[in-house]
């Protein structure tokens, strides 16, 4: 019988040394990060401000527990406006991401999708309100334009990642671009693109009620008045309808019924608008133009000289102090994401939530109870907008940091904690493996931390974004004085401050697939 050859120790400690090296990187970018979240942390105010915060939470545990709908005609037309919204901005979204990621090998291409998904659907909302108005129309686009850059970026990857064998085999004559496409590219990823595009449907309807904020009829319109007014059970109503309808989505949203949806929706709410081409000219022409170009037609050294001083004065007295606070939120947030979604990892895991049995080759199976409740508690959290959690959060616990923190966590740790869990359901372990803590601290996390990594920087841009639109509320990120220029009718100042704002969530974003590419970052769990 032929011997095989000994590994040679070189290689041995080549690898050894390699894998020493990756896990320093990731032990140092874990560090830097705490440190830096820490730092951020001694930097803001997270005062709770309120004089009785546990009356106010009384009051409103109790309007939970007592739910009043005080007009069933505007509870449904509301709930259908949400529904409405969301199905047709994903519908719009998706034909025009598909379009878009047929090229987005370009850098054109993906530099515009990456600027349209960069601005927050509040942020085109409250840009269209200008010209449309509240109306149909607007609800349609701001869901519709950052979802289609969203859905361009994961389809034109998903493209671009298919397995090649089948292209391969394809006969000379039919290598065409478009029969290459749509035989061999299409059929594989098109699997991935429904799954994705069924949750980018979930956002939506969050997305959709969250307008409501800014004056659309949906959810978010009735549930922001009743908690301003302390109409907590009547609020509780229109929370546990929104609730509802996103929480059943897998009952009643199937493909086939997916046709009588749309020709519903587009019948139901048309988009529509009344729209004064005078007043979109002026729009275009004059209000977003910054004010000291307005009506120049030569640029003379004093019209320079008048824009270099109205921009200063954006730039020390908004521009700086918004960018400085977002990302001194962000970055905290980003943090505090991380360590409550290893934290709620057990809820979604067989490996800790109940009694289950190892099968063939150490595998953990388990059907516990314990772990579909665990998993109901997660679902419900990221079912919940960070804007609607921050706004309840407010009314807590005062004007400060510290709600918007609570609720970025919450909602994108409940987001990362469950897709961490179900990855922990293909880990093979020993029959005499260790529980409880000793399990989760020497098989898990090391299996897992690169995919819980790689899931993090994934979200710092989703939690970027809604750091800024936080500022609506009144905490003084970049959305506050964006807010303020509106409502001020400073368009131009507006504007700026929107680019502004996608131009930070590009730079992070950016960043962010740096370290996923250095650190070789992926979303399979490690194998021991």
């Amino acid at each position: 019988m032929a011997l095989s050859s000994p590994t040679p120790k070189s290689a041995n400690s080549s690898a050894a040394s390699s894998n020493n090296s990756s896990a320093s990187a990731l032990r140092n970018i874990s560090f830097w990060f705490a440190v830096s979240a820490l730092i951020c942390l001694l930097l803001v105010d997270i005062d709770i401000s309120t004089a009785d915060p546990w009356a106010e939470l009384s009051l409103m545990t109790a309007g939970a527990l007592s739910p009043s709908v005080w007009s069933w005609p505007t509870l449904l037309s509301s709930l259908a406006n949400t529904f409405a919204f969301a199905l047709q901005g994903v519908t719009l979204a998706a034909i025009a991401g598909f379009t878009l990621a047929l090229g987005y090998r370009f850098t054109l291409v993906r530099a515009f999708c990456a600027f349209i998904r960069s601005i927050h659907e509040l942020f085109w909302a409250l840009l269209f309100m200008q010209v449309a108005g509240l109306s149909s129309l607007t609800g349609l686009l701001a869901i519709a334009i950052p979802y289609a850059g969203t859905l361009a970026k994961i389809y034109g990857e998903l493209f671009e990642e298919v397995d090649s064998a089948p292209a391969n085999n394809l006969p000379p004559s039919n290598r065409r671009p478009l029969s290459h496409f749509f035989y061999s590219v299409l059929p594989l990823a098109w699997r991935s693109m429904a799954t994705y595009t069924s949750y980018r449907f979930e956002c939506a309807i969050r997305s959709s009620a969250i307008l409501g904020f800014v004056g659309l009829p949906t959810l978010g319109f009735h549930l922001e008045t009743a908690l301003s007014d302390g109409h907590y059970s009547e609020a509780a109503a229109f929370f546990y309808a929104l609730l509802l309808l996103i929480g059943t989505l897998r009952l009643w949203l199937h493909k086939r019924l997916l046709p009588i949806y749309l020709v519903a929706v587009f019948y139901y709410l048309p988009p529509q608008a009344t729209i004064s081409w005078q007043l979109l000219v002026r729009f275009v022409t004059e209000d977003i133009v910054p004010g000291p170009l307005r009506g120049q037609v030569l640029l003379s050294s004093e019209t320079f000289n008048n824009l270099s001083q109205w921009f200063n004065a954006l730039w020390q007295q908004q521009i700086w102090p918004g960018l400085v606070n977002t990302v001194l939120l962000g970055q905290i947030s980003l943090v505090f994401t991380g360590l409550l979604a290893l934290a709620l990892l057990p809820l979604n895991s067989p490996l800790f939530m109940g009694h289950g049995r190892f099968m063939d080759h150490g595998r953990f199976i388990s059907h516990s109870w314990k772990r579909g409740i665990g998993d109901s508690i997660l679902v419900l959290l990221r079912t919940l907008p960070e804007y609607l959690l921050a706004f309840i959060g407010l009314l807590i616990l005062g004007p400060s940091m510290l709600p918007a923190i609570l609720a970025l966590g919450i909602h994108n740790g409940a987001i990362i904690g469950h897709l961490l869990g179900r990855y922990t359901e293909e880990f093979n372990l020993r029959a005499d493996a260790s529980r409880g803590i000793t399990l989760y601290f020497y098989e898990v996390l090391p299996r897992i931390y690169r995919q819980f990594l790689a899931f993090l920087f994934y979200r710092w841009e989703v939690i970027l974004r809604e750091t800024a639109i936080l500022g609506i509320l009144g905490i003084a990120t970049l959305g506050f004085y964006i807010d303020s220029a509106f409502e001020t009718f400073r368009f131009d100042v507006a504007l700026l401050l929107i680019l502004v704002s996608a131009a930070l969530n590009i730079s992070v974003d950016q960043f962010a697939r740096y370290l996923r590419q250095r650190l070789q970052l992926k979303t399979v769990p490690e194998s021991l």
